[in-house]
This record gives C-alpha cells, structure tokens and sequence, in this order.
C-alpha cells in the first residue's frame, strides 16, 4: 500500500505540470473543449497505468503528448469534424430569412483557458504568443478540414515543434510519410485560414477602446453604433444556427430582426478571454427581470479599431458554459 501511494505520489507530481497544455493540445486535435477535457482524463489514466514502464528517454512533456495524440486519434475515428457555420461551404446568409437550427452537427467550441495553451516549462514571450495564437478560433476552425492523422502532424510539428522523426515514431510511419502530410496538411489551411503570422491586431489601447465602443452598443441596444463597428467583410455567425452573415449592414439587421432585446438595459456584456481572443458574455433580461446567460462572444478585432469576425455562441447550458470562463449566473442590473 505505502508503494502504490508513493508511485501515485511520484507520477502526480510529474505529470500534474502539464495537464493544462495536454488539454490545450486535446482542444487542438478536437475542436472541442468538452471532448477535450474527457481525453484529457483518458491520456492520465492511459499515463498511470504505463508509468512503470516509463523509460525516461523522451521528457515528460514528450510522452504524455505522444499518449494524448494517440488517445485522440483513436477517439477521432468515431468523431465527426467540428466546423463554424461559415465553413460548411455555402454563401453568406439573407439576414431577412427565418434562423434554422441545426443540432446534429457537432459545432466547434470555444476554448476557456489561455493558460492552457503557453508552454509548462518555458517563460519565452515568442513561444507564448505562438501557442496563443494556435489556439485561436480561426487556426482551430481550419484544422477541422484535415484529415485526423494530418492534423496531428500539423500540431506535433509546427505548434509543437517536434522533428519529423518524433512524429514519426508517435504516429508509426515513416519520416517521408510525415513530410509528405505536412506539406498537404500545410497547403489545406492555408486555403481556409489566414497565415497566423499575417493577423494584424491592434495595439493594447485601441483594443480597449475598441471592445469599449462595442460594449456600450450592445448594452444601450444601439443598433447603428453596433454596425458602425463592422465592415462590408467582416462576418457574425451563431453556431448552432446555421447561418453565416457578412458586412455591418446586414449584421445589423439580423439583429433588427432577432435580438430578444428591445432598449437599453436589456443586454449587459461582461468581458472574458476565449480562445486567446477578447470575448463577452452576454446576459439577456429575461420577464422577471433577471439577466442570464444568453451568448458567449468571441471577437477577432482588426488593427483599425474594427470587428473583423464576431462568433456567439449558444448552447444549451449557457450557465456551465458561463462557469468555464469565470461568468457568474445572473448579474445586477445597470444603474
């Protein structure tokens, strides 16, 4: 007994360090922050039941990622892709025409800790910005349209930075093998994503002023200023509302037409971080005058003050959804 705990004791305290980035590279490979957290528990428990036969050649950090990858891997074989309602192929949205739902597509998730994503080791500001930015929604988003052992190559070697034959030996192919799905998993995102080093974001006081302007907005149901803070490309889409809606315009008369909200006061927005992108809870006056978990916002902001891509999110737990990012159940009213 004084054995086992001590062999609990010695892999807890190993392991324990990484599990926030296990679960940021789990959210990676799923697109999901729920699936995520379930493989997370399934890599550790994989990771337990191995420890003794844990050779200590490859780091830590090494082995419980290459268990992780494996772990999600095997679960993607019964997973469909996770994709955003602007990446199922169809144009932009008639902002006039009724919503529709659509709940058997698995949508993408946003992701709740930041944290999660930097490096367990390390305190290099260009790696954590690296990792930050391979959480974002877009990068996430674009991942979906790889095939699942090319998108494991494309984390393990440009996120994390593994050679080719690290990944090899993870995955049990050949380095050829690995270099050639690279190069198309490479060539895919670059079809459906921005390159990450081309985002151009604005400075901190601009994006402050920025997500100012758009709180009041929305909090004084100012819908004009709402479309002021777009442009005739940015996009809002609704998961799990099928729609996507693109330009200032037409956002804003989706949201004529939809918006539980009829003056100010009936919306208050309360900030948080997803995905390492600024990000709102909204919470919606309800008949008893309670404001509750309505949507959760996740907002790509440009460097000119503007909201290139707005995602909010619904689901039908907005308040367990809400506890994920640090937003109570109801807030006080706005004097």
């Amino acid at each position: 007994m004084t054995v086992q705990t001590t062999t609990d004791d010695d892999f807890l305290a190993i392991t324990e360090p990484y599990r926030r980035e296990i679960m940021a590279h789990c959210y990676r490979m799923m697109g999901s922050h729920h699936d995520a957290e379930d493989l997370v528990q399934e890599t550790y428990i994989r990771a337990w039941r191995g420890y003794a036969g844990y050779d200590q050649r490859a780091s830590v950090r090494t082995w419980l990622h290459k268990i992780a990858t494996n772990t999600c891997l095997t679960a993607l074989q019964t997973k469909k892709k996770r994709p955003l309602p602007s990446g199922l192929g169809g144009d932009a949205y008639d902002p006039t025409a009724p919503l529709l739902q659509d709940h058997e597509v698995p949508w993408l998730e946003p992701f709740a800790d930041l944290d999660s994503a930097s490096p367990a080791d390390t305190a290099d500001p260009a790696a954590v910005v690296g990792s930050r930015e391979s959480i974002r929604l877009a990068f996430i988003a674009a991942l979906q349209h790889l095939p699942e052992r090319q998108r494991a190559i494309l984390i393990l070697r440009d996120v994390l930075q593994w050679r080719a034959a690290e990944v090899a030996d993870t995955l049990d192919l050949t380095v050829a093998t690995v270099n050639s799905l690279l190069q198309r998993a490479r060539t895919q995102v670059k079809l459906v994503a921005p390159e990450r080093d081309s985002v151009s974001e604005p400075d901190e006081a601009t994006q402050r002023e920025t997500l100012e302007r758009y709180c009041a907005a929305f909090q004084n149901y100012d819908v004009d200023a709402i479309v002021s803070m777009f442009t005739d490309k940015s996009i809002w889409e609704m998961p799990p509302f099928t729609g996507w809606y693109q330009g200032g315009e037409q956002i804003g008369t989706l949201i004529r037409r939809n918006c539980p909200a009829e003056k100010a006061g009936d919306q208050i927005l309360l900030p948080t971080t997803a995905n390492g992108q600024p990000a709102f809870g909204l919470y919606m006056r309800g008949e008893d005058g309670v404001h509750r978990p309505f949507q959760l916002q996740v907002l790509e902001l440009s460097a000119e003050g503007k909201v290139d891509h707005a995602i909010a999110f619904f689901s039908d737990d907005m308040v367990g959804d809400f506890a994920r990012f640090g937003l109570p159940e109801t807030v006080a009213p706005i004097d």
